[in-house]
């Protein structure tokens, strides 16, 4: 020790710290995950006891958000270093945990399963794009943005473009991709706390808010990573037991990934068979003359209108007369108040209504085959050839969309701001693509197993022997589960039910008849993973408006506590607002998450790989680049997504280019932001001489700055 120089003896030091620390890590989770292990136990033997279901539910929702809560409690603080970037001294597997449930959000855990189910192949494309995604963090940007060493993406962009409209223009674009994905997150936290209490969806938004609220709000980036780390082993946990339940049921193998291929081809053999079913056609064929009915009142509305209202009004009427029943008449009352009260009302409900019948008058409930590549037929006639060449365009735009969007999110770049060090980064990375192919891997085994479930256990069932979940389900929320006797034969029909993604994994133990604690675990580690993702986005946006525009472009000179204390509060105005969205219900937590990718690509990611590979890149570029990109982006979106048309005014006709879905429309966005920045730099003056070493030596350590 003698010989050793202060520089060394620092790192040996700061070494030993960080190995003790992450000794002190693994015990602490490894007593966390087995106390929750010991928790579901005793709650499955309450249940057995007689526990009730409302008493399983919202004891899962009290002593999950309470844990959240005590840990958000024990990690609070007023440091900058510890409340924005957690101290730069989470351990790589840790930070690649909380990173693993960072990104497994309400669309992930809930949504991804249900895709899978009702899009079958095209379904794949999230996968691929969302893992694949994390190759291009590990090799463009995490550890390059280490180096860096800023607080957040619009301080990097701030920093390495030379000024604050690049940190202004990253700020808004944070805000727009950020808020738009945790909308989504809060939703999912209104349906799973719903489901598993009882309360109102509205109600049960701003209860799962609270525990958003209790994490970020006390302890920052500190708080948010150590809840996330055990939000990860719930629903990582939540997940895979339900799974592996139904694999052993159906197969016997308790590993659901090595029977997936085999359960395919039995759903293959089972849809060939309901296609051909009779009482399926006969549903198909009420569905198409419903259709037809409402096309036939879009041709003449005001004649149609009148006719609907006086036959509605003439029942109404008939049944005063002759003293009928009340519920009749309350029936016939309702059914007055329904008739649209003009012209234009009348034609947007007949229209969507004809969409709606339209859309399940097709085979297999409107599912595509399970393990049909693309819709069409490559080698059939022209119309076959179009359509099978729309969809795999499609199919790969949205594949690149995730994966460059994954790439560009600002609250999971910001997660490899807390590790001790750029080796530390790009080894989080990798633990981040471990924990989050675990559930990856699995989804689509999930989907087959759910999906044999329904063709073998449901479809032939009497209506009145159908299992309980479908009744307390459609309570939840009718536009995720509604099922109906269409051709009045007593028997369910695959097509006499609607189902929405969002239910897939939350019912998946009571589809398989598990045991009640199951479906609370499962709803558990839904709300762990939409609580995580919604802590780090709200703290991304909060950052970004305190960190961004308060300190470094208001008040250069605010202390550290007011930073911190200005922070706070705004993340309880963008919570509260951002709840107040999402109790509208405004479109599909898939569409809105995928959005956010979008938003997050174009915006962010040509600025940013150029920003580190290419020294000339300057302020101008990066600004245009990100207006341009983000522009095109959003323009196509509203122009082309039916929610957005309408919430813009938005009236002229769907043009499609290319026959690219809106989900995707970052594809325009991302190669004209490269184009405009690398365009507008050119012509403009190059960065100053110390920015353009600063990114040399960033990719090269070794060379010395001010020496070229």
């Amino acid at each position: 020790m003698a010989g050793m120089t202060p520089g060394a003896a620092t790192g040996s030091s700061s070494k030993a710290a960080n190995a003790a620390f992450k000794k002190q890590l693994n015990k602490i989770y490894a007593w966390y995950a087995g106390g929750f292990v010991t928790f579901v136990i005793l709650l499955a033997i309450a249940e057995q006891m007689g526990l009730s279901r409302s008493g399983i539910g919202l004891t899962f929702l009290a002593a999950t958000v309470l844990l959240y809560a005590g840990i958000g409690f024990m990690s609070r603080t007023s440091d900058a270093s510890e409340y924005y970037v957690a101290g730069r001294r989470v351990p790589a597997v840790y930070n690649g945990m909380a990173t693993g449930a960072d990104w497994m959000s309400a669309a992930s855990f809930i949504g991804m399963a249900g895709t899978l189910y009702l899009g079958g192949y095209g379904g794949l494309a999230f996968i691929m794009g969302w893992t694949g995604g994390y190759c291009l963090v590990a090799l463009f940007l995490a550890p390059y943005m280490r180096k860096f060493g800023q607080f957040t993406i619009p301080d990097f962009l701030g920093a390495r473009y030379e000024g604050n409209l690049p940190r202004a223009l990253g700020v808004l674009a944070a805000i727009l991709c950020s808020f738009t994905y945790v909308v989504a997150q809060i939703y999912g936290v209104g349906l799973i706390t719903a489901r598993l209490t009882g309360l109102e969806f509205t109600v049960g938004i701003f209860a799962g808010l609270a525990g958003i609220l209790v994490c970020s709000f006390l302890g920052g980036m500190r708080a948010v990573t150590w809840t996330q780390v055990a939000q990860y082993i719930i629903l990582i946990i939540a997940y895979m037991i339900p799974v592996a339940w139904l694999s052993v049921k159906q197969t016997g193998i308790p590993i659901p990934q090595a029977v997936y291929g085999y359960q395919l081809e039995k759903v293959t053999a089972k849809e060939a068979q309901i296609k051909a079913d009779p009482k399926e056609q006969e549903v198909i064929e009420i569905f198409k003359k419903k259709a037809a009915e409402f096309d036939a009142k879009l041709k003449d509305i005001p004649t149609a209108l009148a006719a609907d209202r006086k036959a509605a009004e003439d029942k109404l009427a008939a049944l005063k007369a002759e003293n009928g029943p009340v519920a009749d008449i309350q029936t016939a009352e309702k059914a007055l108040a329904a008739v649209p009260k003009d012209e234009a009302a009348a034609k947007e409900a007949w229209a969507k209504a004809k969409k709606a019948n339209e859309d399940r008058a097709k085979p297999l409930a409107g599912m595509p085959a399970h393990a049909a590549q693309f819709k069409g037929d490559p080698n059939g006639d022209a119309k076959a050839q179009e359509a099978f060449n729309v969809d795999r365009r499609n199919f790969l735009a949205l594949v690149f969309c995730l994966m460059v969007g994954t790439a560009a999110l600002p609250h999971i770049l910001m997660r490899y701001y807390t590790t001790p060090s750029v080796k530390e980064a790009r080894e989080s990375v990798t633990w981040s693509l471990f924990f989050i192919f675990l559930l990856y891997f699995t989804a689509p085994a999930l989907a087959v197993l759910v999906k044999f479930e329904v063709f073998n256990n449901l479809v032939g069932t009497p209506f009145d022997q159908l299992p309980a979940w479908i009744a307390s389900w459609a309570k939840v929320d009718p536009t995720l589960l509604s099922v109906a006797d269409i051709n009045k034969d007593g028997i369910f029909q695959l097509g006499e039910m609607k189902i929405g993604g969002d239910i897939i994994v939350l019912a998946t133990p009571e589809i398989g008849g598990l045991p009640y604690v199951i479906s609370g675990m499962v709803a558990a580690g839904g709300l762990a993973a939409a609580l995580s993702t919604a802590d780090g986005l709200l703290l991304t946006i909060a950052n970004a408006l305190s960190h961004d525009v308060y300190y470094k472009m208001i008040d250069p000179n605010a202390s550290t506590a007011r930073r911190v204390t200005i922070s706070k509060i705004l993340l309880l105005v963008v919570a509260l607002l951002a709840a107040a969205v999402a109790a509208q219900k405004p479109a599909d937590i898939l569409f809105l998450v995928s959005a956010a990718f979008s938003f997050a690509a174009a915006a962010f990611f040509p600025a940013l790989v150029l920003g580190v590979f290419w020294k000339r890149a300057n302020k101008w570029g990066a600004c245009a680049g990100i207006v341009a990109g983000l522009g095109i982006t959003f323009y196509y979106m509203v122009t082309t997504q039916a929610w957005l048309r309408g919430v813009f005014g938005v009236t002229s006709p769907i043009e499609l280019w290319w026959g690219i879905q809106p989900i995707s429309a970052g594809l325009f966005g991302v190669p004209l932001g490269f184009a405009v920045i690398i365009l507008v730099s050119l012509i403009t003056p190059a960065p100053k001489k110390e920015t353009q070493e600063l990114v040399e030596h960033v990719r090269y350590p070794d060379l010395k700055l001010g020496k070229g």
